[in-house]
């Protein structure tokens, strides 16, 4: 595990808005994908964008309390097959422009190609979500382009093959190692610091067991001073343990939310914005108190 840094960081500017991550924020997840492992479809009709549909659910996210809203074109489930760059153009250009239109949260752009980089964050997105790690050709100067914070999540292999019998010396370790590389190679580019998140993907190349873990020593990773977003929605991490169908997983979500809240965990991705809002405000209030 590389060296922890002395003090997390306590704001960040994300495009035109500064948020304040002593405290936890919830980020809605807004999938205009035919095929996410959630809610694939549901923004669709006849496989074209419903703009309308993917507005009402952003209005609502909002409403109950969303910091950020995550809008990717390109499903990243186990087995996903890549899109085009202008597919996935011409899925997320639409619902950013009516977001920053009309509502006052931060766009998070859920997207490892650099041309969406680009156009999202000339749209007013104020945050690149990247599963790759800016990976892929192109993506870190791009990136460093648009100056924009930049999450970088860990995954073991691609999302065509991930859970291909993924295999690690150490977790949590592994992981580490992982993140120190990519910021590095950030650094090189310009990047710095203080415009990183890390993700450590949990799903993405793990076994149950890996993501147990994962979560359990979360803090270790938290412990390097770079504020830490989760995604564990609805996931089969979760339905694994409960024995739940994907829409029946609101409670175990939920449980793990605040558990990597407690684990040094400031951004929290869910399909489920109210009950996860207030379970973490009730956590913070609890964690604040004297």
């Amino acid at each position: 595990m590389c060296q922890a840094l002395t003090k997390p960081q306590a704001k960040m500017f994300f495009g035109d808005q500064w948020l304040d991550l002593t405290a936890p924020h919830v980020m809605g997840v807004v999938n205009v994908t035919p095929d996410s492992f959630s809610d694939g479809g549901s923004l669709f009709a006849s496989q074209s964008l419903c703009l309308d549909a993917a507005m009402v659910r952003a209005r609502a996210m909002v409403a109950e309390g969303a910091s950020f809203l995550d809008i990717g074109g390109e499903s990243t489930r186990p087995g996903a097959n890549p899109v085009s760059v202008q597919q996935e153009l011409d899925r997320v250009m639409p619902v950013i422009e009516s977001v920053r239109a009309s509502l006052d949260v931060v766009v998070s752009i859920d997207t490892s190609t650099p041309q969406v980089m680009i156009a999202a964050a000339q749209a007013g997105a104020g945050l690149i979500n990247d599963v790759r790690a800016l990976t892929r050709v192109g993506a870190l100067g791009a990136a460093a382009e648009t100056q924009l914070p930049i999450c970088l999540m860990h995954m073991q292999g691609d999302p065509k093959t991930m859970q291909n019998n993924p295999i690690y010396d150490s977790i949590v370790e592994d992981i580490g190692l992982y993140i120190d590389e990519r910021v590095q190679q950030c650094s090189t580019v310009g990047i710095p610091l203080e415009r990183i998140l890390i993700d450590p993907g949990f799903g993405f190349g793990k076994t149950l067991v890996h993501n147990l873990q994962l979560l359990k020593s979360l803090s270790l990773l938290a412990s390097k001073g770079i504020p830490v977003l989760v995604g564990m929605s609805r996931k089969s991490m979760i339905g694994s343990v409960l024995g739940r169908p994907v829409d029946d997983r609101l409670h175990g979500g939920l449980a793990v939310s605040v558990m990597a809240y407690e684990r040094g965990a400031r951004i929290v991705r869910t399909h489920d914005v109210g009950p996860t809002v207030d379970a973490l405000r009730m956590a913070h209030a609890v964690m604040m108190s004297d």
